[in-house]
């Protein structure tokens, strides 16, 4: 039975109509194949260049998503690397006390030459420097004077920095409030579309959601390197004013100023003198 089959099927192929047929009827199973798999594919392609569209947005693009929001938040981060960099070099001991300034000072003491000192502080003006020169200023008013305008001063250098870093504070304080300023917007733009148009515009409604989460998201994005950077900053200061405090009062700690008595080392003028009435023997003025 089967060789009668086969023998059946070798005359029917070797005939030329027959062989033609069966050409046709192959491509025509091989086209109706490619046209299923294109059809198939096709989904996944217009799947794959969407989600490629979706990973393409720049960074512009996203500023521009965030909304109005995005260009306060932008200043504030801007503010931030500024200042960072700014208080990183002016916390620094070596910034505050360079060792060049500490090391001539050091040498005028050791020489005794007082006024050199003060000229040389007040031509090099430091957070050392500034201390020294005023400290030098008082040592005709005895110990306690002086010491009491070495740590005055030193405190005024210490509120100086520490007012710069309080900035940071406040920038990581502003940044998610107006990231919030730019959520309450975005959501009363989503139920604005909501109410216009319905949930039939899915566009529009994705736009004002993703303002919202953009917003929210930059105002933190700003607001934790602003809180670190702020601590950080003021341990560092703490440390540095630690270290000027300890070289600063090393100069004056065998300060002789039994020899420097009522003397005027700095350029500062007094305005306090003796009442007009004893200088001129004039009777004082009295209160109507």
């Amino acid at each position: 039975m089967q060789t009668n089959t086969a023998t059946i099927m070798t005359r029917y192929i070797s005939n030329g109509p027959a062989r033609a047929f069966l050409c046709v009827l192959l491509a025509f199973g091989v086209l109706t194949s490619l046209n299923i798999y294109a059809q198939e594919a096709a989904p996944a392609a217009e799947s794959a260049e969407a989600h490629a569209a979706a990973e393409s947005h720049s960074l512009i693009d996203r500023f521009i998503e965030g909304g109005w929001v995005m260009y306060p938040i932008t200043a504030c981060s801007i503010a931030l690397v500024w200042l960072t960099v700014d208080l990183w070099i002016r916390t620094g001991i070596k910034k505050m006390a360079p060792p060049a300034q500490v090391a001539q000072v050091q040498d005028l003491f050791r020489a005794g030459d007082y006024v050199g000192a003060y000229q040389f502080c007040k031509g090099s003006p430091t957070a050392f420097t500034n201390t020294t020169r005023v400290a030098l200023s008082f040592l005709g008013d005895g110990h306690d004077a002086t010491e009491g305008a070495l740590f005055s001063e030193l405190n005024k250098a210490n509120a100086s920095i520490q007012t710069r870093i309080n900035y940071l504070s406040v920038i990581g304080v502003c940044t998610p409030m107006i990231g919030l300023t730019g959520t309450v917007t975005g959501m009363m733009s989503a139920f604005a579309t909501l109410k216009t148009s319905g949930a039939g515009d899915p566009a529009k409604l994705s736009g004002a959601i993703g303002e919202v989460l953009i917003a929210t998201a930059s105002g933190l994005f700003i607001a934790v390197p602003a809180f670190m950077f702020f601590y950080f900053l003021r341990n560092r200061l703490q440390v540095s004013m630690s270290d000027l405090q300890e070289i600063c009062t090393s100069l004056f700690r065998k300060m002789p100023y039994q020899h420097l008595k009522d003397a005027h080392v700095g350029e500062e003028e007094f305005y306090a003198a003796i009442p007009n009435w004893v200088a001129g023997d004039v009777q004082p003025a009295t209160a109507a």
